[in-house]
């Protein structure tokens, strides 16, 4: 799955943006980091090799639970950041629903959806972790806590 380079810059990519969240966020970054390191982990581990256009329901199955649990910080965090992690991974869900229905995506497309979903959600879950660290700073020089 890591054989080309382009995929290992994406990987380090993406374990740089939940470093950061892990280090600089607060607690709904990190929730939010740890729950996308979770599924990219066990995504990784239940790949079949399988084709793009054949249904595979285990990851399909944890792209849900990721939605839902990025839901879940939504509803109860009041930034804005997981709103658009939710919104990129339902259009992950999305399209795995499209192949489930035996609607018959062509791979190519599918699997720009799945690639420029998660470019998103690592761009919001890195932006929200910024703006999270930004604003503990700034309560920190306004209390003179430096």
């Amino acid at each position: 799955m890591f054989e080309t380079i382009y995929a290992q810059v994406v990987l380090a990519v993406a374990v740089l943006v939940v470093t950061f969240a892990f280090l600089k966020g607060d607690e709904p970054e990190r929730m939010g980091a740890a729950a996308y390191a979770i599924a990219l982990l066990a995504t990784t581990m239940i790949r079949d090799g399988t084709s793009l256009s054949v249904p595979r329901w285990g990851v399909m199955a944890l792209e849900i639970v990721l939605l839902v649990v990025f839901l879940g910080i939504a509803w109860h965090s009041r930034r804005a950041w997981p709103v658009w992690a939710a919104g990129f991974q339902s259009l992950i869900v999305t399209g795995h629903l499209l192949v489930a229905a035996n609607l018959r995506p062509p791979s190519d497309a599918f699997a720009t959806v799945i690639n420029m979903s998660n470019y998103g959600l690592l761009i919001a879950l890195a932006v929200g972790t910024f703006w999270a660290w930004q604003e503990r700073r700034a309560a920190a020089m306004g209390s003179g806590e430096i």
